[in-house]
């Protein structure tokens, strides 16, 4: 393989992996909507698009490295390449290749995000559900002090209104 069409083949794949990356992203937006909204339809229909989404991310990133491997070249970390002043520092990459990498990097970095904030949503909403059924099953409710600390207080229990 040539080094000129091996570069070619890695931008092309980069790009697409750029794009689907922003896929993930908008899934991603889209599942913090269905979070918190009142269909679980809608949660489940997001879910299902995210798991699609990083398959096609996985087998592109499979691609990428296969790339990489046949034509001898090493992208940098991602650590490295994230870094604010990773910008000033040579790269030894061809800029179009260097400049691709860090985008695709940079969208992923917000999906993890992304990702890390729908997981929160997620665990206060099962704590929520939790609290609910323990509420209906008369057991200790969770109640805050003046000091804003929890202390659990026993209240009639609901099923027994």
């Amino acid at each position: 393989m040539q080094p000129h069409d091996a570069h070619q083949r890695l931008e092309a794949v980069l790009d697409r992996e750029i794009e689907v990356a922003r896929q993930l992203a908008a899934t991603l937006d889209a599942e913090r909507g269905a979070l918190t909204g009142p269909s679980s339809g809608a949660l489940a229909e997001r879910a299902e698009q995210k798991v699609a989404v990083l398959k096609s991310l996985e087998t592109l990133d499979g691609e990428l490295r296969n790339l990489c491997d046949a034509a001898q070249i090493r992208l940098p970390s991602p650590a490295r390449t994230v870094r604010a002043d990773a910008r000033d520092e040579p790269m030894t990459l061809p800029p179009q290749i260097a400049d691709r990498w860090r985008a695709l990097l940079e969208i992923v970095a917000q999906c993890r995000k992304s990702n890390e904030i729908n997981g929160y949503i997620v665990n206060v909403r099962q704590r929520q559900v939790r609290q609910l059924i323990d509420i209906v099953r008369g057991g200790e409710v969770g109640t805050y002090g003046p000091e804003g600390k929890t202390f659990a207080k026993a209240l009639r229990a609901l099923a027994r209104a």
